[in-house]
């Protein structure tokens, strides 16, 4: 006899499968398409890798009892930023960072840190949001361990308007050396790689430890510094998948937003009967694991407006005629 109670329990069903399934179908057809039109078998194990990886996350998330849940999100950053950082970068010498992006794309190369940017962090927000930020970042793995994941204040008005001016900074600097200096060479040298991935994470850690103890705040890194939003918030705000909140089950307690890792207002977007809809939101669903009354749910759709289910939807329906 099972004596533990419901949030103590681990929950495997369709429900809890469904969206994992979804990730993996969709880095599947990412990964064979890759394979074939690339005509290298690495890609296959890429992508299948991650996708295994993030819907392994996903699916402990949401299978796990309730006091265990953000251990699914650790363990898909953990499986996909190491293999990022340590394997594609360190070992294979790929510089994942933006500079490297930037490099490969003046370039006309389309293999490394371009496929990746352009499928996990500029088309992919499209689908999965800026999931990315949440469940993958190799920086945030780090940062997400200190002691401040609940902000202990507001965020700081107008310095996210840095993030821009990092981006920016980024693109000229590889654009005055590549085509004003015409050092191509040197930034396509795999010493050149290597040293930029390694000085840079250890300066992006450095600023992101610092800046979470200033501010009190793990992901104030995130919010103020890294240029990889700038990439991402365009797909965002068009993107399918988003949290949403019941307005017959939220009791208003405000739980969801004293938590929220990135100060997102989000009973806003409950109010105006609206899917999360911020650029902001990493989906790392903080707000869904928190909740008290199971009120916040991710769904898949277009725009914002609430996603209702079809059987949610009859009974609703049927309730409105009884009335």
């Amino acid at each position: 006899m099972n004596t533990k109670s419901p949030k103590e329990r681990w929950n495997v069903s369709f429900q809890t499968l469904k969206l994992p399934i979804i990730f993996v179908v969709i880095f599947s057809a990412v990964a064979i398409t890759l394979t074939l039109l690339l005509d290298n078998l690495f890609y296959l194990f890429n992508f299948l890798y991650i996708g295994i990886a993030v819907a392994l996350g996903i699916f402990l998330n949401t299978a796990l009892p309730r006091s265990r849940k953000p251990a699914g999100r650790r363990v898909a950053q953990l499986l996909v930023g190491l293999y990022m950082l340590g394997y594609l970068g360190l070992i294979l010498g790929e510089n994942m960072q933006m500079e490297g992006f930037w490099v490969y794309l003046l370039s006309g190369v389309f293999a490394g840190a371009t496929i990746h940017y352009l499928v996990a962090k500029i088309f992919g927000s499209v689908i999965y949001n800026r999931g990315w930020c949440g469940w993958a970042c190799w920086t945030a793995m780090i940062l997400d361990y200190l002691p401040y994941k609940k902000p202990k204040s507001p965020p700081k008005k107008g310095l996210g308007a840095f993030r821009y001016v990092h981006f920016f900074l980024s693109l000229s600097f590889i654009i005055i050396v590549y085509l004003i200096l015409g050092r191509k060479e040197m930034l396509l040298d795999p010493g050149w790689e290597l040293n930029w991935l390694i000085f840079g994470n250890i300066a992006y850690y450095a600023v992101g430890v610092i800046l979470a103890f200033v501010t009190k705040d793990n992901r104030a890194f995130c919010k103020y510094v890294c240029p990889i939003p700038v990439l991402m918030k365009p797909g965002a705000r068009i993107t399918l998948l988003r949290m949403q909140i019941d307005p017959a089950k939220c009791i208003d307690c405000r739980i969801c937003e004293k938590n929220c890792p990135m100060s997102i207002k989000l009973l806003d977007y409950k109010n105006k009967n609206k899917r999360v809809s911020s650029t902001e939101c990493i989906f790392c669903n903080t707000c869904a694991n928190l909740c008290p009354t199971q009120a916040i749910t991710s769904s898949f759709g277009i725009g914002d407006k609430v996603v209702i289910s079809k059987a949610k939807q009859t009974i609703e329906n049927s309730k409105g005629e009884e009335q």
